[in-house]
């Protein structure tokens, strides 16, 4: 299993206009109108096959509940390339979105567009963004991971949905999340 670390996109970079297809039911949807009017936004890079989500999806999906109870805006996004990983296409994206209850979108960036927009590397990946669109965190779910035999918490990411649910900027102390790469077209649209 090889781990490709978050790039650590400049905090207070403004949330990018993206308008993407919802796996769950194919509406589009604009994140930036999903966001208006919320104390925040979380948007994660998320997919269904790769090692590192699956080993804390259960309780990401948990915290983005709890995000959501708390005000913020929430959205999965996935930018895998579906041409040589179709397990991640629409079709089973859907599934696993109905099947797990989520209740936030999980949105289908076929050009990959957007994951370039945000600098996105791997999968989990992890933004908050505050009331004014700007980013306030991006890094870790928590410390653990799929051989390390710690707990999943998400205590990183916890701490900075309720700082920015309460107004307040989350620590500055951010560590990189750490997934597998995104899976990258030949030929997807560099930002």
């Amino acid at each position: 299993m090889v781990e490709t670390r978050s790039s650590m996109l400049p905090l207070g970079t403004v949330l990018p206009q993206m308008v993407l297809p919802n796996a769950v039911d194919g509406k589009e949807i604009s994140l930036r109108a999903l966001a208006e009017g919320k104390r925040g936004t979380l948007v994660m890079f998320f997919c269904n096959h790769c090692p590192f989500v699956l080993h804390i999806r259960r309780e990401v999906v948990t915290v983005a509940h709890e995000a959501l109870d708390l005000g913020l805006a929430v959205a999965a996004i996935n930018s895998n390339d579906v041409h040589n990983y179709p397990q991640d296409g629409p079709g089973p994206m859907g599934r696993l979105a109905r099947e797990g209850g989520w209740r936030f979108p999980f949105l289908f960036d076929e050009t990959q567009t957007t994951a370039h927009q945000l600098h996105a590397a791997c999968t989990p990946e992890f933004y908050v963004f505050d009331a004014s669109h700007n980013l306030a965190y991006r890094g870790q779910f928590d410390d653990s991971r799929p051989s390390n035999g710690k707990p999943v918490t998400g205590k990183d990411l916890r701490a900075a949905i309720h700082a920015v649910a309460e107004g307040r900027a989350p620590s500055p102390d951010q560590k990189p999340s750490v997934g597998c790469g995104i899976k990258w077209r030949a030929a997807s649209p560099r930002v």
